[in-house]
């Protein structure tokens, strides 16, 4: 068996909750970026590398890894640069040279490093957000030299997994037929 035969997310059980119905702003806003979070591991388990980097929806050149990856600066840019104003945080994929490449530069033989990175920025970012507490206070950084809040950061999240989670209900579609929320 060759390395990217091997499943890179195994299948595993759907333990996402429903969530607060009728909770506060924070509580909801919180557990719906973690419900889209856990989904994307969902949407990606049971497939190997090469599933993952495929781009079978022509002329898109969209790929699992590559929303996953996609989502992993998301996460780093919007929770350590923009909340926390971190100067240190890596260009995970994106770089001058490739603009893209989140999306562009994907390869088999990096899902399984890519899927790790994506979980471990997860945990540096659901610590960050979790130790900022005020929704209405300008945080540390700047999107675009103009304040933003959490409040704003945290509803961005719900739509930018929201839309991209559209795009690999598709792809997966696509590469097996499963379908699913």
């Amino acid at each position: 068996m060759r390395a990217d035969d091997a499943v890179v997310v195994p299948e595993q059980p759907d333990t996402r909750a429903r969530g607060p119905m009728t909770g506060a702003e924070r509580e909801v806003l919180d557990h719906w970026v973690d419900f889209y979070r856990d989904t994307v591991l969902l949407k990606i388990a049971g497939l190997d590398a090469a599933q993952l980097a495929a781009r079978p929806i022509p002329p898109s050149s969209l790929s699992l890894i590559g929303v996953v990856r996609h989502l992993t600066e998301v996460e780093a840019y919007w929770l350590r640069v923009v909340l926390l104003d971190e100067a240190d945080v890596p260009d995970y994929y994106c770089t001058p040279a490739s603009r893209d490449g989140d999306f562009d530069d994907v390869d088999p033989t990096t899902a399984g490093a890519d899927v790790a990175a994506y979980r471990a920025e997860l945990e540096l970012t659901r610590a960050n957000a979790a130790a900022w507490t005020d929704l209405d206070t300008p945080v540390r950084g700047l999107r675009r030299g103009e304040p933003v809040n959490l409040r704003w950061i945290l509803t961005h999240l719900v739509e930018e997994y929201a839309r991209y989670l559209g795009h690999m209900d598709l792809l997966r579609e696509a590469l097996d037929g499963r379908t699913g929320y």
